[in-house]
């Protein structure tokens, strides 16, 4: 089975589904794309115009990269999600918690003032602070066994530590379950290698592009 991802290589939705493939030593090719600039044959396969997708043999296309990454992992085996029915269906609410992260993310990197900019930290911070709540003793979010929360969650936790080296929005010590959780992702190579090695730099670029005071208050002294 042949697998080409479409790739911007900036986005966190796409990070995720790297990780998923990588972790699962699946065979994969990348394709990147300007999401700036889309080129029309991507429009015209994307339904909802956005990365990642997933191209399976060349002409069958997966969107959405809590589909891919539950796609990936069911050719892959073994398994990371759950057996068990219950668990599998919690595992997945909390990636789509995951994508209210990333969403809480962008837009205190992109707020446009400061009152916007204390609005959005002060949600992205309540929702950290009710997925530390939830975290067990890890090293993974189930325990002992790396799963595509994990694999989500890495996306999240990668650019929180880039953006509070820069900015503190929260300090580590608030959180000591998220920060020990994203010490052990980041000792995973498949998270290592799901981003370039200039994504920092890249990620800061971009929001002086964006400008306004989120852009200011983390990229504006480089």
């Amino acid at each position: 089975m042949q697998l080409k991802l479409v790739s911007f290589d900036l986005c966190p939705y796409v990070q995720r589904s790297v990780v998923t493939l990588l972790y699962k030593n699946a065979d994969f090719q990348v394709a990147y794309i300007d999401l700036q600039d889309p080129p029309e044959w991507f429009l015209e396969i994307s339904p909802l115009s956005k990365v990642p997708l997933l191209l399976v043999d060349g002409d069958t296309v997966l969107f959405e990269s809590a589909v891919i990454n539950e796609f990936v992992d069911d050719i892959t085996p073994p398994r990371l999600q759950p057996e068990d029915p219950l668990a599998r269906a919690l595992d997945r609410g909390w990636v789509e918690y995951g994508s209210q992260c990333i969403m809480d993310q962008y837009r205190v990197m992109t707020a446009p003032d400061a009152a916007a900019f204390e609005e959005v930290g002060h949600t992205a911070v309540a929702r950290l602070a009710r997925l530390e709540n939830h975290l067990g003793e890890g090293p993974w979010f189930n325990g002992e066994r790396f799963s595509l929360v994990d694999a989500t969650f890495a996306a999240v936790l990668m650019r929180w530590d880039i953006l509070n080296r820069r900015h503190p929005v929260f300090e580590p010590d608030q959180f000591p379950r998220l920060e020990r959780w994203w010490k052990a992702l980041s000792e995973l190579p498949a998270v290592r290698e799901s981003v370039p090695a200039d994504l920092e730099e890249k990620l800061m670029a971009y929001l002086r592009r964006r400008g306004g005071h989120g852009a200011a208050v983390f990229a504006g002294q480089n």
